[in-house]
């Protein structure tokens, strides 16, 4: 038995009126398969590009190992030169990942290969954000800290997107204090008779390739796995639900702070405590269920 996930609608593109009413309002997911024909970034973009205009860059990396009560929120695991990283990519698989790396700010050429699209909200222009991984490299189911409305424009490679709506966050073993489920849970894969709660999980799947546009509604978990190497641009606007803004203020002032916080002060036993909290508290929602 296998999550029960349906289908992403995919639309061939897009008006901003249609957007609006279909899935902005209702807050529905969608992938848009041809949207950014126009931009430069549409042809130019994949990793030969990205090597020669970057390669001197130092960028972060991160693996799917589990978060430790050392490590600061966010922190990378490892740091390589950008033509390294590339060159890494496509030789072997590898479960180092970039993310959300402004690579704007350093490369400001790219800025031009590209355009602020029109979706009827306000986009944060200040927060362009890249994505890299390689064959099977995945995140691990979460949402952003933010809650933000996500575009999601992929280039080259093909990638695995698995999204929740907060609805089914009773059923997905959450940490508490934290924008992460059980790290120990292959949601591409997952082992259902140990994760049982999962079964009750209603969510959605897409696959992206070249050109494709994935809208994520505001404070949707999100599980990606690159079927094969490749890299995805994400443009985000605020949270416009009073509630949703109001958790990513706490997020953002206070969850994350005091969660470093109690990592510096208990160590390794305030990790143990919130992964052991997941399962205790997820499995209380299946006796009331």
């Amino acid at each position: 038995m296998k999550l029960n996930l349906e289908q992403i609608p995919r639309e061939k593109t897009l008006s901003k009126k249609e957007f609006l009413r279909k899935y902005f309002k209702p807050q529905k997911p969608v992938v848009i398969e041809s949207f950014i024909e126009d931009w430069p970034a549409h042809s130019k973009w994949n990793l030969d590009y990205m090597k020669k205009v970057a390669g001197d860059k130092t960028v972060p990396l991160y693996d799917d190992r589990p978060v430790k009560h050392d490590e600061g929120f966010n922190e990378p695991h490892a740091k390589m030169k950008m033509r390294d990283y590339i060159d890494l990519l496509k030789s072997e698989p590898t479960k180092y990942r970039i993310f959300l790396w402004n690579i704007f700010k350093e490369v400001p050429q790219l800025q031009k290969d590209f355009q602020y699209p029109d979706f009827g909200i306000r986009l944060m222009k200040g927060l362009p954000m890249l994505f890299f991984g390689g064959s099977d490299s995945y995140t691990f189911m979460h949402y952003d800290i933010d809650l933000a409305n996500i575009f999601h424009f992929h280039f080259e490679g093909k990638k695995q997107c698995i999204l929740f709506s907060q609805s089914e966050t009773k059923f997905l073993y959450k940490i508490p204090h934290s924008l992460i489920t059980r790290e120990d849970i292959d949601f591409a894969d997952p082992d259902l008779e140990k994760w049982p709660a999962l079964k009750n999980a209603k969510g959605h799947i897409a696959h992206l390739e070249h050109g494709n546009v994935l809208y994520i509604p505001e404070g949707y978990w999100h599980h990606m796995k690159y079927v094969s190497p490749g890299f995805s641009m994400s443009l985000r606007a605020i949270a416009r639900k009073p509630k949703n803004f109001g958790r990513a203020v706490y997020n953002i002032f206070f969850m994350r702070h005091f969660d470093n916080a109690m990592r510096r002060f208990k160590g390794q036993k305030w990790i143990d405590w919130k992964n052991e909290q997941a399962i205790i508290r997820t499995q209380k929602v299946l006796v009331r269920k």
